[in-house]
């Protein structure tokens, strides 16, 4: 651990640049992250002028590129790491108590002797920080406590995943207070799936965690949810003379669970159908022939995304090999054929709660308009409210951003940056 004062100097020392362009990008405002750090040292010292020395972990948010709904039925995806991310500044303590403060919200502390889900907790930081400590023990590892205050910019229900991120993060941390950093990508990711899945009330499947935990543009494959293949996929995003937007439409994702949860739940169902217990135990041939005898056993909405399924699991290695040969256009068109599927066949792009809003569409066919023969555009994440994402051509850029703006709001249109690093632990010094 360093002295606070030795890492304000060394933060904005000009020798650790390259530290925040690695983050951030060549395009980022250095100063103001400087000072985003900055300001958080001084918090904690001054929350906690008894402890003077600290680490600084940081780990980003992710972006789903391709696969959309396919990582909970063993499917694979792709993902990047993006720029917007949390910051935490830690201090191990010598109790069994982990208190976090986070900007913009309460204080709180999750005593490591009570590690049992407690329903009142659901749904909170808690929950997430009393789960990842759970399964790390299950599985052998040390836990402890510490002191953090911490800071993100990657917005809540935008879709770039605020909350894997923040269960990575803790993982990360108790990982070097307390385990040497013998905790890996992987397992780093299943134990935050398990916070959320178990603690937290969430389901959701591995992408985003793995994302977080691994960084730059990855593809996973979930055949075997134990050992899931990880690959980075080398592809110069910056040079393509494309920005990646994320747009958030709005909406409430609050009463959204039943409709996540019945996605997942009717793909399984088909696939009980077929012999197995998730989708990619079949094939889609094999839905193809027995379609006729499964109608009428299922929905027909289910068969509808079961053929999502295969197609976009199918999509997702295409669109690695257009990556891997900079075939850009050819990437593209993959990326518009994935968002046509989500939209007619995984039916998640408006919740039928609420068939009134529909802002997920409307931002779809608006970038359409302006997007067309030129760029591309789909649904962003778990869908049913919150954003979309759009690869869009510097030419149009302006334009673009600025139609988004004029209907969903000035702070609506997030540009990212995709960042090669994952979680870490941050050096200065």
């Amino acid at each position: 651990m360093a002295k606070i004062n030795q890492l304000i100097g060394s933060i904005n020392d000009a020798k650790n640049t390259s530290v925040f362009k690695e983050l951030y990008g060549n395009k980022a405002d250095i100063k103001a992250q400087e000072a985003r750090y900055t300001k958080l040292l001084k918090a904690f010292s001054k929350r906690y002028p008894e402890l003077d020395e600290v680490e600084i972990f940081n780990t980003p948010g992710r972006t789903e590129v391709a696969g959309n709904h396919t990582d909970h039925n063993a499917g694979r995806v792709l993902a990047a790491a993006v720029g917007l991310d949390i910051i935490a500044v830690a201090s191990k303590n010598n109790s069994n108590i982990i208190t976090i403060q986070s900007e913009g919200y309460p204080e709180f502390s999750v005593n490591l002797n009570e590690l049992t889900v407690k329903d009142n907790e659901k749904y909170t930081s808690s929950a997430l920080v009393r789960g990842v400590s759970a399964r790390l023990k299950e599985l052998g590892y040390v836990i402890g406590g510490f002191n953090a205050i911490m800071t993100g910019d990657v917005p809540k229900g935008s879709g770039l995943s605020s909350s894997a991120a923040f269960e990575v993060q803790i993982v990360t941390i108790l990982n070097y207070f307390y385990n040497n950093g013998k905790i890996d990508n992987i397992v780093n990711a299943q134990v935050s799936q398990y916070a959320e899945n178990v603690f937290f009330g969430k389901p959701c499947g591995l992408m985003d965690q793995t994302t977080c935990a691994t960084g730059g543009f990855v593809t996973i494959d979930f055949k075997d949810f134990k050992k899931p293949i990880v690959e980075k996929v080398n592809f110069d995003f910056a040079s393509s003379g494309l920005t990646l937007a994320i747009i958030d439409t709005g909406g409430n994702h609050a009463d959204l669970n039943e409709d996540y949860a019945a996605l997942e739940n009717e793909m399984k169902e088909v696939a009980k159908f077929l012999g197995g217990t998730v989708l990619r135990d079949s094939s889609e041939e094999k839905l193809m022939e027995k379609i006729g005898k499964i109608k009428g056993k299922v929905s027909d909405r289910a068969i509808l995304r079961a053929m999502h399924f295969y197609a976009d699991d199918n999509r997702v290695a295409e669109d690695v090999k257009a990556l891997k040969n900079n075939d850009v256009k050819q990437f593209l068109s993959l990326i518009i054929e994935s968002g046509n599927s989500s939209w007619t066949l995984c039916q998640n792009c408006y919740s039928t709660k609420h068939v009134h809003e529909q802002g997920i569409p409307v931002a779809l066919a608006l970038s359409e308009k302006i997007l067309k023969n030129k760029g591309a555009w789909r649904v962003h994440g778990g869908g049913f409210a919150g954003t979309i994402q759009a690869f869009v051509p510097d030419s149009v850029l302006v334009k673009y951003v600025s139609t988004m703006q004029s209907v969903f709001g000035k702070e609506s249109v997030h540009q990212l940056f995709i960042r090669k690093t994952g979680s870490v632990k941050l050096k200065f010094l």
